[in-house]
C-alpha cells in the first residue's frame, strides 16, 4: 500500500462533509438577525499572513463552519427579492456536489458527460426552440452573450468571404450591433472582447412602451447600410434587469431577417419568462432566433456559474470558437461510441469545446439535468407563473394603497414602485425618503430587496426568481414599506 505524502487530505471526504453540515443546515434557515453585518467581528478573525505549514483539515473544516458559512450571504431567504440572483435549491446543492467530485471535467466518455449533453437537449426543448438548435453551457449570462455575438460576428464575416474567428476583423467596416439603451452592459463589453469595439455598438432609445423604438431602429439601419458600414447583429432583450420589460421580439426577427442580420437575444434574465402563457406572444417565435442567452443559476436556481448559450447554426458557431488540436488531444479525433469502451479516457464524449471560450470546464447541465429531472417543465412553468404574480401582487396593492405609488407596470417577476406619503409630492425628497426605507428595510432583515431609477424618480425594486418566495413574502415586503416608510415620514 502506498503511502500519502500530500499534506492535503483526500481520505475522509464523508467527514469532511459532516463536519460542515451543520453549520450549512443552521444558515439555511435564516434564523435571526444576518449575521454577515457584523464584519468588524469576522473579518479581523480571517484576515491573516499566507500561512507556511498550515493549520490542518479540522481548523480549516471549523474556520469555514463558523466564520464563512456563518456569515454567508442570505440570497436563499423567502424574503430576499433583491437583484436578480438566488441560492440553489437542494438537489441543485447535490449535483454540484457529485460535480465537483465525480465530474471534474466535462469531457470524456462517463455519465456525467451524458447528462451534460442531456440537459442541454433538455433546456433546448424545456424553451421551445427546434430540436436542431445546439447550445452549450457557459460560466454566466455574460459568456452566454459573449458566445453568441461571437458567433454573429462570424456570421458577419462569413457573409463577406472572410472568417473573422481566425484572421481577424479586417475588412469589416465600422461594424454595427443594434440594441437598446436598456440592454445590458455586458453586450458592450462582449463587443470589446471581441475586437469589435465598444463603441461599435449603438444604442436605440425607447418607445412610450418602453422598448426599443422600431421605428428609430429602421433609421439607423437604413443609415448605416448607406454608408457601407458592416452590420453584425440586432440584439434584442428578452426581459430587461431594470424593469423586466421584453422588446418587440416579433418584430425585430422581421427586420434581422430582411435584412440578412443575425438576431441575438439576451434572455438572461427574463427569458425563463416564454412559460409563462401569459407574456409568452411577446418573445416571439423562439424558432427564428439566431442565438440566445440565458442564465439557469436564476430563476432556475442552477448553482451560480451556469449560464447557456443556444444557437440555430452549430457550424458557425464552432468555426467562431474553433480549438485546435494537438498531439496530445487525439481523442478530440474519436467519433463517439454507443457501446462500453476500454476505457472513458479513450474518447472525449459528447460536445465540443469549439462552442465556447472554455477548455477545461465542469459539467455545469449536471445541476441543470437534476432540477428538470427532479420538478419537470411543469415546476419550472409553475415557478415562472408564481413569481410574476409576486410582481403582479405588488403592483394591486400599490395602487389599492394611497400612500403608495406604483411606478412601472410588472411584465414579469419585477415591480418598481415607491412609498409616498400624502401631500408629498416633491421628488427630491421623495427620492430620499424611499433610500432611507430601502436600507431601514434591510437593517429589519425580514425582507431585502433592491432599487432602481424610474422616470428619474427612486423606485423600490423586487425581482423575485428566488424559489423558496411565495405571494405571502410579497405581501410581507409591501407591509415592510408601509411600516418603515410611515415611522420614516412622520420622524421627518
Amino acid at each position: 500500500m502506498s503511502v500519502i505524502c500530500d499534506r492535503a487530505t483526500t481520505h475522509d471526504l464523508s467527514g469532511a462533509i459532516r463536519a460542515l453540515l451543520p453549520s450549512l443546515e443552521r444558515f439555511v434557515r435564516f434564523e435571526g438577525p444576518d449575521p454577515a453585518r457584523s464584519r468588524s467581528q469576522w473579518q479581523p478573525a480571517l484576515d491573516g499572513a499566507l500561512p507556511v505549514t498550515g493549520v490542518g483539515r479540522d481548523a480549516v473544516l471549523a474556520e469555514l463552519a463558523s466564520l464563512v458559512v456563518a456569515n454567508g450571504l442570505r440570497t436563499g431567504h423567502p424574503g430576499f427579492s433583491g437583484w436578480v440572483t438566488t441560492m440553489p435549491t437542494d438537489v441543485g446543492i447535490a449535483a454540484d456536489l457529485a460535480q465537483a467530485i465525480a465530474v471534474p471535467q466535462r469531457w470524456w466518455a462517463t455519465a456525467g458527460n451524458f447528462v451534460d449533453d442531456l440537459a442541454m437537449r433538455w433546456l433546448i426543448a424545456l424553451l421551445g426552440f427546434p430540436a436542431s438548435f445546439a447550445g452549450t453551457f457557459t460560466a454566466g449570462g455574460s459568456t452566454a452573450n459573449l458566445i453568441g455575438l461571437g458567433a454573429a460576428r462570424q456570421h458577419a464575416g462569413e457573409r463577406l468571404g472572410l472568417h473573422p474567428s481566425r484572421d481577424g476583423n479586417d475588412g469589416f467596416v465600422e461594424p454595427r450591433v443594434y440594441c437598446s439603451t436598456e440592454t445590458h452592459h455586458v453586450v458592450g463589453r462582449s463587443l470589446g472582447v471581441l475586437g469589435l469595439g465598444r463603441r461599435s455598438l449603438r444604442e436605440v432609445p425607447l418607445d412610450r412602451h418602453g422598448t426599443i423604438d422600431l421605428d428609430r431602429l429602421q433609421a439607423a439601419l437604413d443609415e448605416d447600410a448607406a454608408a457601407g458600414r458592416t452590420q453584425v447583429a440586432v440584439v434584442a432583450c428578452a426581459g430587461d434587469v431594470n424593469l423586466g420589460r421584453v422588446d418587440p421580439i416579433a418584430e425585430l426577427a422581421r427586420i434581422a431577417r430582411e435584412r440578412g442580420i443575425w438576431l441575438h437575444v439576451d434572455g438572461a434574465y427574463g427569458g425563463w419568462g416564454v412559460l409563462d402563457e401569459r407574456v409568452r406572444e411577446r418573445f416571439g417565435d423562439v424558432a427564428t432566433y439566431d442565438s440566445f442567452a440565458i442564465d439557469p443559476h436564476k430563476w432556475l436556481a442552477a448553482p451560480v456559474g451556469t449560464g447557456a448559450a443556444i444557437v440555430r447554426d452549430a457550424g458557425v458557431l464552432a468555426r467562431a470558437f474553433e480549438v485546435e488540436t494537438g498531439a496530445y488531444d487525439r481523442e478530440r479525433q474519436v467519433p463517439v461510441g454507443t457501446g462500453d469502451t476500454g476505457s472513458p479516457f479513450d474518447e472525449l464524449g459528447l460536445g465540443t469545446p469549439d462552442f465556447g471560450v472554455d477548455f477545461s470546464a465542469p459539467a455545469r447541465g449536471l445541476a441543470v439535468w437534476a432540477i428538470l429531472r427532479e420538478i419537470g417543465s411543469s415546476g419550472v412553468q409553475e415557478r415562472i407563473v408564481r413569481h410574476n404574480d409576486c410582481a403582479r401582487r405588488i403592483a394591486d396593492r400599490a395602487r389599492s394603497v394611497d400612500t403608495l405609488q406604483l411606478l412601472a407596470e410588472p411584465v414579469l417577476s419585477i415591480c418598481c414602485f415607491r412609498y409616498r406619503p400624502v401631500g408629498w409630492t416633491d421628488d427630491v425628497r421623495l427620492d430620499a425618503l424611499n433610500e432611507a426605507i430601502l436600507h431601514g428595510i434591510r437593517a429589519r432583515g425580514r425582507t431585502v430587496t433592491s432599487s432602481t431609477k424610474v422616470g428619474g424618480r427612486f423606485a423600490i425594486r423586487p425581482c423575485f426568481i428566488n424559489p423558496r418566495s411565495t405571494l405571502a413574502d410579497a405581501d410581507a415586503l409591501v407591509d415592510e414599506v408601509l411600516a418603515v416608510g410611515k415611522d420614516l415620514a412622520t420622524a421627518g
